[in-house]
């Protein structure tokens, strides 16, 4: 289960934001994990990550598990990283985050076939209460869901007023993201619509 499955957008938004997990088990290969994880680290700077993060992410048991994350925006850089992690042989969960098609296209032509898919069932009940969907897409790129509508609605304020760059307010809004998987290329591109829709 990964806390990135609820990104909504449009398909042609959506190639662009992939997110590579590496992740531990205690009692597996936590022990020792640390040099692995490092790996995955270095590994994935050779491919223009957009963003990385280390995460301590705690299981439903209550252990800890250490963690590291790569956010990338196109298929290529994301692909080649794989090829790389599939030739270290770290001996740790890899879980890919994207268009499943696309995923699994760059999977197989790697020589990786996937061994279980997740899918987002969407978001049901009162959506008339919902803010407009670009603000949902902003949003739902921090899976803990610590970007709020507020601070989104800030922002392009701001951009619209000149204060900030569309840059600026993409960085803004990737750190209230603790888990840091929000794609900072996806949202200038998201922010830069607004803009201009008025």
């Amino acid at each position: 289960m990964t806390n990135t499955l609820h990104r909504m957008g449009s398909a042609e938004d959506l190639k662009g934001d992939y997110i590579v997990f590496a992740t531990t088990a205690a009692g597996i290969n936590k022990e020792g994990s640390e040099p692995r994880l490092r790996t995955f680290r270095e590994l994935a700077k050779r491919h223009n990550p957009v963003r990385m993060a280390e995460a301590e992410q705690v299981s439903s048991s209550g252990l800890s598990r250490p963690g590291s994350l790569a956010v990338f925006a196109d298929i290529e850089s994301m692909t080649g990283f794989l090829k790389e992690l599939k030739e270290a042989s770290l001996g740790i969960s890899i879980n890919v985050s994207g268009l499943a098609d696309e995923v699994d296209r760059a999977c197989r032509s790697i020589g990786i076939v996937r061994h279980s898919i997740e899918h987002s069932l969407g978001i049901h009940g009162q959506l008339d209460r919902l803010p407009r969907r670009e603000t949902l897409e902003l949003s739902t790129m921090c899976g803990h869901g610590m970007v709020s509508f507020n601070l989104i609605n800030k922002m392009l304020e701001l951009v619209k007023q000149g204060r900030l760059t569309i840059a600026q307010a993409a960085e803004y809004l990737a750190k209230p993201c603790i888990c840091g998987c929000f794609n900072t290329e996806r949202a200038a591109k998201l922010l830069e619509r607004l803009r201009q829709m008025g």
